[in-house]
């Protein structure tokens, strides 16, 4: 059993105010594999002082000092890279070579774009050649309460952490307590690369408890979180008292938009695309929606790749799917498969109950639903498994209508070999992000919705300016430099 009680705060690593253990369990197996600590109103009140503590110095670091720190968290997770593999896949279950892959590798490839994109910010710039003696200076905006997620720790961290760091930010976060092991080990990055004390703190926790703490202290300036539509309202809620700054990146629902003249391998991609990470991603494309001359077709194809995916335990080499994170998940799935299938859709492939030879674990079966049809509740709500809905449209303005009529917005996908046509679509569809024909967004873009997907703007030049603010300044004099 791994213990980690303590939480980091300013520079050294402090046990709780009061002792409230949280057992981590392990997906795969449904036992414990660590205990943490849950922090309480002074835990986050020690940890926001020390924050509040640190600003000023902080903010007033050279630029370059900042990035300097920051590519030396980046020279520690390189000695480091598979613990920080093996905790991610024992906290949320995702499979070891998956971690390896792509889990565990967000940080450098997040750290490496902001770091990029760093050298672009101007501190202070003209207004424009109207106003020669007005200028515009970005600010850290102050102590900001990073909130982040299970599903893709690493991820979520980096993309946070990272930019409010260089943009001169100090930081509270609170990881999910579902999966905090990889946070811990980034906080023991972020100490051995000699980031200041109180700069970074960490303290782990649930939602109702540090999560409400930090977006209701009047000490935060910002709240930086991911997760669901229903936490981000609440946070929102709270956070208005204070009037601090929130951003959100929330759910999502994405239609992956597949015309007849899609290349052969654009079902295919879209199923395991689906499946990845066991369905837990809020950018998933979940809703299949296929023109109708290529719909038998691609709900066979589906079918097929659906029956194909293998799932097992997060421990074990290979390509597969892991489990999903916990019971609760599990349950919820369960009940929205069900319900697909009491509402009419077609079952194809997978359905309830545990796979086949698997007798614990929160293991979820491969399932692929046709015949969905607008306003079906596996249609409308984030299933947050792997679960796939088929739906047939037949032209281009009825898909689009389709993709759109959602609550979310973060991204959608389509697939065509006519140029023109996936131009339009890419405009004409609301969400964050549109990916086409299989290719990923480059190094950089920003990630991010619309509508009850929330606003964030996550990566690259956007992510750091998200922790700045801008002040504007009369009667500067250019000659004084």
């Amino acid at each position: 059993m791994i213990e980690k009680r303590d939480f980091y705060i300013n520079g050294t690593w402090t046990a709780p105010a009061t002792a409230r253990d949280y057992n981590v369990i392990n997906p795969s197996t449904e036992e414990p594999c660590a205990v943490i600590s849950l922090g309480d109103q002074a835990d986050t009140d020690a940890a926001v002082a020390a924050a509040h503590d640190a600003f000023a110095s902080w903010a007033a670091t050279a630029p370059a000092e900042r990035a300097k720190l920051v590519k030396a968290i980046l020279t520690q997770y390189e000695a480091r890279v598979e613990e920080m593999a093996e905790a991610i896949s024992l906290e949320m279950g995702a499979p070891i070579d998956m971690a390896r892959g792509s889990q565990a590798p967000c940080l450098p490839w997040h750290l490496e774009g902001f770091l990029e994109a760093f050298d672009e910010v101007e501190w202070v710039r003209p207004l424009g050649p109207h106003a020669p003696n007005d200028r515009i200076a970005m600010e850290p905006i102050g102590v900001v309460g990073l909130i982040t997620p299970w599903n893709w720790p690493m991820n979520q961290v980096t993309l946070k952490v990272i930019p409010a760091l260089l943009a001169g930010c100090t930081i509270v976060l609170k990881p999910s307590e579902e999966a905090p092991l990889s946070s811990l080990l980034f906080a023991e990055f972020v100490h051995d690369a000699g980031v200041p004390a109180g700069v970074f703190n960490l303290v782990n926790g649930d939602g109702a408890g540090v999560g409400s703490q930090l977006s209701a202290h009047e000490d935060v300036a910002m709240i930086s979180f991911t997760g669901s539509t229903r936490a981000g309202k609440a946070i929102s809620k709270a956070a208005a008292e204070t009037l601090k700054r929130v951003t959100l990146e929330l759910g999502g629902k994405g239609a992956n938009v597949i015309f007849a003249d899609a290349d052969e391998k654009a079902v295919k991609r879209g199923v395991i695309h689906c499946m990845n990470n066991t369905g837990q991603s809020c950018n998933a494309p979940t809703r299949m929606l296929v023109e109708e001359s290529y719909y038998d077709e691609a709900v066979e194809i589906a079918t097929q790749v659906a029956a194909a995916t293998k799932v097992g335990p997060a421990s074990e080499s290979g390509r597969h799917i892991g489990p999903v994170v916990n019971k609760s998940q599990w349950d919820k799935i369960q009940g929205l498969i069900e319900t697909g299938i009491n509402e009419g859709a077609r079952l194809v492939a997978g359905g309830t109950g545990l796979p086949e030879g698997v007798n614990r674990g929160y293991f979820v079966r491969p399932t692929v639903f046709a015949d969905v049809t607008p306003g079906m509740t596996i249609e409308k709500e984030e299933i947050f498994g792997p679960v796939l809905s088929i739906m047939k449209f037949k032209d281009e303005a009825e898909a689009i209508k389709i993709a759109n009529d959602t609550q979310y917005g973060l991204t959608n996908y389509v697939q065509s070999q006519d140029g023109a046509r996936r131009n339009r679509m890419a405009l004409a569809l609301k969400s964050g992000m549109v990916e086409m024909n299989g290719q990923s967004r480059a190094q950089g873009s920003p990630f991010g919705g619309v509508k009850m997907s929330g606003r964030a703007r996550e990566g690259g030049i956007w992510g750091i300016e998200e922790f700045l603010e801008a002040k504007a300044i009369s009667g500067w004099d250019p000659s004084a430099g």
